[in-house]
C-alpha cells in the first residue's frame, strides 16, 4: 500500500490539453474581424461617394485602419503554428515542451480574441455613424460645422477652465477646514462636529445643479448688499465650492484617519497641541495618500462646470447650445465634449501614474 501511494505521488505529470481547437477558433475570429473591417471600409467609401464627401484624410485613414487590422492575422497564425508544435511535443511525450508551447499558443489566442473584440466595437460605432442614411454622423459629427464653431466654443471653454481652477483652490482650503472640524476631539467640540457632519451630509446629497441654481439665483433675489453685486461666475464658483467641499472634506478625513494613531500619540507626548499635531505631523502624511482621490474629485468638478449654463453663464456648453439651435445640428455640442475629454484625459493619466507609484512604494515597503 505504501509503495503504491508513493508511486501515485511521484508519477510523471500529465500532458497538457490540446490547444488546437482554441487556436483554430482564434484564427476564425481574426479572419472574420479582418473581413468585416474591409467590408465596412468599402461600405464607408461608397457612402461617402454617394454623399459627395471628398476628404482625403478620411480616405487615407480608412485604408490605414484596414491595413492595421490585417495585422491581427499574425497572432492568429502564430497561435495555430504554436498549437501544432505543442501537439508534436505531446506526441513525442515531451511534457515540458508541450506545456510551454501550449501556454504560448493560448496567449496568442487571447491576443487575437482581445484585439478582435476591440475591432468589432469600432466597426459597430462606424456603422452607427452611417446608419439611417448617415443621419447620426451628420447630427453629431458634421465636420464643417465643428470647424466653424470650434474657435467660438474654445473661447467660451476658458470660462469653464477659470471656474474650475478658482473653485479647486477654494475647495482645497474649505474641505480641509470641514475635515478638521469633524475631527475636533472632546465633548466641547460636539456642536462643531455635528454642524460639519450635517454640512457634508446635506451637500453630498444635494445635486450640484440645484445648489448652483439656488445660490446663483436665490442669493441675488435675496438682495444682500454684497452678494447682489457679484457676477454670476463668482456665485457659481461659490456653489461648486459648497458642493465639492463636502466631498473633499471626506477625502481629507479618510486620509487623516488612515495615519496610525501612534503618530498622533508621539506628537502629543512631545507637547504639540491638537492643531499643531495635524499641521506638522498628520496632514503632511495624509496629503500624500489622498492626492489620487483628490484629483478624481477635481476631474468631476471640471465636468460639472458645464452645469453653470443653468444660470445663464455663457460657458462652452451654453455657447454650443446657441450655435446648435441656430444650425439645427449638435456637432458644436460634440466639440464641447471633445474639449472636456481632452482636458480631462491628462489628469486621469496623472492619477493613474500616482496610483502606480504609490503601489510600487507600498510593495517596496512591504
Amino acid at each position: 500500500m505504501e509503495e503504491g501511494a508513493r508511486d501515485r505521488r511521484w508519477r510523471a505529470p500529465s500532458l497538457p490539453k490540446d490547444p488546437s481547437g482554441l487556436a483554430w477558433s482564434a484564427f476564425a475570429v481574426g479572419a472574420a474581424a479582418v473581413a468585416a473591417t474591409w467590408g465596412v471600409v468599402y461600405h464607408l467609401s461608397e457612402v461617402m461617394a454617394a454623399h459627395q464627401i471628398q476628404l482625403v484624410p478620411v480616405d487615407v485613414g480608412l485604408i490605414v485602419f484596414g491595413l492595421a487590422t490585417s495585422v491581427l492575422l499574425v497572432p492568429a497564425v502564430r497561435a495555430v503554428l504554436t498549437a501544432r508544435r505543442a501537439c508534436a511535443a505531446a506526441a513525442a511525450m515531451d511534457v515540458v515542451e508541450a506545456r510551454v508551447l501550449g501556454a504560448s499558443a493560448r496567449t496568442w489566442c487571447w491576443y487575437t480574441f482581445g484585439y478582435a473584440a476591440a475591432i468589432f466595437i469600432v466597426l459597430a460605432f462606424a456603422l452607427l455613424l452611417i446608419a439611417n442614411d448617415v443621419a447620426v454622423g451628420r447630427t453629431f459629427f458634421n465636420l464643417p460645422l465643428m470647424a466653424d464653431s470650434f474657435w467660438l466654443v474654445l473661447r467660451a471653454f476658458w470660462v469653464n477652465v477659470y471656474i474650475c481652477l478658482v473653485a479647486e483652490a477654494l475647495v482645497l482650503v474649505w474641505g480641509l477646514v470641514v475635515a478638521i472640524a469633524r475631527l475636533l476631539p472632546g465633548p466641547p467640540a460636539q456642536p462643531i462636529r455635528f454642524l460639519a457632519t450635517a454640512y457634508t451630509d446635506v451637500f453630498r446629497g444635494l445635486p450640484a445643479i440645484i445648489t448652483i441654481y439656488l445660490v446663483a439665483f436665490g442669493l441675488a433675489l435675496a438682495g444682500l448688499p454684497i452678494v447682489r453685486d457679484l457676477p454670476l461666475s463668482a456665485l457659481a464658483i461659490f456653489a461648486l465650492t459648497l458642493t465639492y467641499g463636502a466631498y473633499v472634506a471626506e477625502v481629507y478625513r479618510s486620509g487623516i484617519e488612515s495615519i496610525h494613531w501612534s503618530q498622533t500619540a508621539a506628537a502629543r507626548s512631545l507637547g504639540l497641541s491638537f492643531l499643531q499635531t495635524l499641521r506638522f505631523v498628520v496632514v503632511p502624511q495624509a496629503v500624500r495618500r489622498i492626492i489620487p482621490p483628490l484629483l478624481n474629485d477635481f476631474i468631476g468638478l471640471q465636468k460639472d462646470t458645464a452645469l453653470v449654463q443653468v444660470v445663464g453663464i455663457i460657458d462652452a456648453f451654453n455657447q454650443a447650445k446657441i450655435y446648435a439651435s441656430n444650425k439645427f445640428n449638435l456637432s458644436a455640442v460634440t466639440t464641447v465634449g471633445i474639449l472636456f475629454v481632452l482636458f480631462t484625459i491628462p489628469q486621469a493619466r496623472f492619477v493613474d501614474r500616482l496610483l502606480e507609484r504609490e503601489k510600487r512604494r507600498t510593495q517596496a515597503g512591504g
